[in-house]
């Protein structure tokens, strides 16, 4: 029958100090939660439950890929959590994995080996430790003189020999489920008026075949978040992991402790990424290009063979051998055929710019569509909007367009058209033809290459 998994997240994380709950503040780009979900559910190979409080309705529609939420309405402890999912999970499967919602790094390897050593124990319990010299708040394992598992003491009823021990209770186990469902109703209520699922480890330990322990080999997959400091230590850590990821893939990461990756980016071999850049959202960056220093790539896709130095690129598409920056400004539907450049202090939003266009400094596009090899003199701006409504203004293969030109759209500049320094078009300006002025006339037609 397997395993199903069960994520305690009814926590009202007050230390966090926050009207958000504590589950959804964002760790790598994606809420906490998010991180639990993926674990277990790779652990396990099914979608997790997850225990949450009353008027946890952000909690609902952020958790995604989950298979129920079982409310918890009274807060009181871990085990009285748990035994909230009885009605649903008792018979459902032979094991159950029972994981807090504020340990995000546990690795998805790190919860199926703990399945499998439960899985293959004749005991009821198999439960995860790890060696520190912090104890960041965990409960003290404490074992026997033959080095058996004998109970886990919380850290504010342990005594100062207690405190000294280095084996920490990192919160994550594996119950037997016939054995697990009996016992919660037994558990004691606590100094502090809760029901604690560590006390199931005594009761555990009495049974044949005992507690099993599996360590956890790396420390940073035991900081659990209570605070705005362990957050930001736990994203110090995913960013490490992930990074880390990427270098051993092929990417080169000039300065690492300065370069912030999203989970869900995708890098290209030999891609060079340059101090103080954020690479956010679903972005997919290709092979052999160059990011930074100083950029921000937010839910993008960038081609093979581009530089991208000192800007930001949100919502864009960069086909090959783009080069933008510094200071460049792509916003929401821009889009950069191969060979592109566009040069320093310039912004395209929702426009298509050809093969081979260049873009001076200091220009604005927006709602455009440009022809390849166009040539678009700095200081050109597309005056797009009249007030109420967007228009679009179009330019054709092969157009020249002065420096300090201003389009007033809706409006058309025919191939190979040139504009005048400083003109200001406010009608259509014909195939080969040359307009100047303020407001700009045509002034003679250009011959074409065949004439």
């Amino acid at each position: 029958m397997g395993c199903e998994a069960l994520i305690l997240a009814a926590g009202l994380g007050t230390r966090m100090k926050s009207d958000l709950p504590k589950v959804l503040h964002p760790l790598g780009g994606r809420p906490m939660l998010h991180w639990v979900v993926q674990a277990c559910r790779h652990a396990t190979g099914r979608a997790p439950y997850v225990v949450i409080g009353p008027q946890a309705e952000r909690v609902r529609q952020a958790a995604g890929d989950v298979a129920a939420f079982i409310e918890q309405r009274e807060r009181l402890g871990t085990g009285h959590a748990v035994l909230q999912a009885r009605a649903q999970l008792a018979g459902k499967s032979t094991h159950l994995l029972v994981v807090s919602a504020d340990m995000p790094l546990l690795r998805p390897e790190t919860l199926a080996r703990l399945v499998e050593n439960q899985q293959a124990h004749d005991g009821p319990l198999t439960m995860l430790t790890a060696e520190a010299e912090q104890a960041r708040g965990f409960g003290r394992v404490l074992r026997d003189a033959q080095g058996r598992i004998q109970a886990v003491i919380e850290e504010a009823h342990a005594t100062p020999e207690q405190r000294a021990i280095r084996e920490l209770n990192v919160g994550a186990y594996c119950f037997r489920g016939d054995w697990l469902w009996g016992q919660l109703e037994a558990l004691p209520l606590s100094p502090k008026g809760e029901y604690y699922l560590t006390d199931l480890v005594e009761r555990a330990a009495r049974e044949p075949g005992g507690v099993a322990a599996v360590s956890v080999e790396d420390r940073d997959e035991t900081i659990g978040v209570n605070t705005r400091e362990h957050l930001a230590q736990a994203e110090a850590a995913l960013r490490a992991r992930i990074n880390r990821r990427w270098m051993l893939a092929g990417v080169t990461l000039v300065d690492p402790a300065t370069t912030y990756i999203g989970s869900e980016v995708k890098l290209g071999q030999d891609t060079v990424i340059l101090p103080n850049t954020h690479l956010e959202g679903r972005t997919v960056i290709g092979r052999g290009c160059r990011i930074g220093p100083n950029t921000i790539v937010r839910d993008s896709t960038i081609g093979d063979d581009c530089r991208v130095e000192a800007s930001v690129v949100e919502g864009a598409t960069l086909e090959e051998e783009v080069d933008i920056g510094p200071f460049a400004h792509l916003r929401q539907g821009a889009h950069l055929c191969r060979g592109v450049h566009m040069g320093n202090f310039g912004e395209v939003k929702n426009s298509r710019l050809g093969p081979g266009v260049k873009m001076g400094h200091f220009s604005y596009v927006g709602d455009a569509t440009i022809g390849a090899e166009a040539n678009i003199g700095a200081g050109t701006v597309t005056c797009n909007f009249d007030g109420e409504r967007k228009h679009r203004t179009e330019i054709g293969a092969g157009a020249f367009i002065g420096s300090d030109t201003m389009l007033v759209a809706p409006v058309r500049i025919g191939e190979g058209a040139r504009t005048g320094a400083g003109s200001v078009v406010t009608h259509d300006v014909p195939d080969h033809s040359v307009a100047v002025g303020v407001p700009a006339r045509v002034i003679r037609r250009l011959k074409k290459d065949h004439e």
